[in-house]
């Protein structure tokens, strides 16, 4: 194979030579190789030339360059672009570091302070854990190793008292600790059962501390009606001894009562019953609808587990809730449930129109007729007709309590059985198999 003498003359030029800006990118492959001009300075911008195969294979590239081994210069070509890639590094690898301590601060739940509600629970589960494994603990036999620790006298766990004496001792013995008393042993169940100071007596009470500071008036308040209710407690047992023992063995009221809210019907003193002889469950208005799940949960129970006799609805002349159903006004969220009562006046519209507009007269109908809807929907219940149908005696009254005499008006209302409510109310017995 023959070459030209331009080849050869190609061939012949060493590897590294001095040049002109121009010579400072050539490189080995390309196109064309720049000559040097006589009028250039000799100045080289580079170290020697990096060709690709060892650009390939140079120790310093990485996938983070921004000078690739596809670019014409290198990060070796100059020191101020050697500076540059060290400089591009740096921030990479913060960027790295930032972004990991982002994730693993992500990852860990951040520290929150407890609200008070919260410190308030713990601190009950803590007191409650105490008092349930001392309770757990007076459960057995306590057991306190006499002085020559030759064996464990038994204690019973009811009473201070009764700890002071033992149950059993071992016959033959020669230990006197019957007449000693007992001496546990340090952290034995005996030193629980039967020492318990009053110290930590106290670490099981609730301390003001564990709860968010209260205010001056708010604590005034609570020891005023706190000492009217240790008074009233006291005064009730002397005149009625026994009274509050016999109140928390059972519960047997035979009367359920459905009455407003208002703070001036309070439904066992204007019957003049005792506590325990009425169930109350109260609201706005007195309303019974059939979505109102907490009065159906009353009315159940109160029918199916406390087998009540009588169930009263009691509204009361002067009512607030009945006032505000005639008016256009809003009051927030009660609006929607006094839509009940304006249903009422709507349905009786032509009753209403002869009384004069916002008169005492038309909101005294509107309050009679509320207790006798109330009464009926109590009626209509599936709670109630299950009950008519089992054959059990329930009588459903409509009453109104009048403010201005303390004399409550009976409306004439008194259901006792499914025969006075429409059949499309009653309950149809299950068919049984006839298998």
């Amino acid at each position: 194979m023959t070459t030209s003498p331009q080849q050869q003359k190609q061939a012949g030029q060493p590897r590294q030579q001095p040049g002109g800006i121009s010579q400072a990118f050539a490189v080995a492959g390309s196109p064309r190789a720049a000559s040097p001009s006589p009028s250039s300075p000799s100045i080289s911008l580079v170290a020697p030339v990096t060709y690709p195969s060892e650009v390939a294979s140079s120790p310093t590239m990485d996938d983070t360059s921004v000078l690739t081994s596809s670019s014409p210069v290198f990060s070796g070509a100059h020191p101020f672009l050697r500076k540059f890639q060290t400089t591009v590094n740096k921030v990479l690898q913060q960027q790295k570091f930032q972004k990991q301590a982002q994730q693993q601060q992500a990852s860990e739940p951040s520290p929150q302070r407890a609200s008070p509600t919260t410190e308030a629970a713990a601190v009950m589960d803590s007191i409650l854990a105490k008092r349930v494994g001392h309770l757990n603990v007076n459960e057995r036999d306590s057991k306190a190793k006499c002085k020559d620790g030759s064996h464990y006298t038994s204690y019973p766990t009811t009473t201070a008292a009764s700890a002071s004496t033992p149950i059993a001792v071992p016959a033959g013995s020669n230990c006197n600790c019957a007449s000693s008393g007992p001496q546990p042993v340090a952290g034995s169940v005996g030193e629980m059962d039967l020492f318990f100071d009053d110290d930590e007596e106290e670490d099981m009470r609730i301390e003001p501390s564990h709860f968010p500071p209260v205010s001056e008036e708010a604590r005034e308040f609570s020891d005023r009606l706190l000492s009217q209710n240790k008074a009233w407690a006291i005064k009730t047992e002397q005149e009625r001894p026994g009274f509050f023992a016999r109140l928390e063995e059972q519960q047997k009221p035979q009367v359920l009562w459905i009455g407003c809210s208002d703070s001036r019907v309070p439904a066992n003193q204007i019957v003049n019953l005792d506590p325990g002889e009425i169930f109350v469950h109260r609201n706005i208005a007195n309303v019974v609808t059939h979505t109102d799940m907490n009065l159906l949960s009353v009315l159940e129970y109160a029918v199916d587990v406390l087998k009540v006799r009588h169930i009263i609805i009691c509204g009361h002349y002067g009512c607030g809730g009945v006032a505000a159903s005639l008016t256009q006004k809003q009051y927030g969220i009660i609006d929607n449930w006094l839509r009940n009562i304006k249903d009422l006046y709507t349905i009786h519209r032509k009753k209403f129109d002869t009384l004069e507009q916002g008169s005492k007269e038309q909101k005294d109908l509107l309050t009679e007729l509320n207790v006798i809807q109330s009464a009926l929907n109590v009626c209509h219940t599936s709670i109630v007709q299950k009950a008519w149908s089992r054959g059990e005696k329930l009588s459903v009254h409509g009453w109104c309590y009048r403010l201005s005499d303390g004399v409550i008006r009976n409306l004439g209302l008194c259901v006792e059985g499914p025969g006075n409510v429409e059949e499309v109310y009653h309950v149809m017995d299950e068919v049984k198999s006839a298998h």
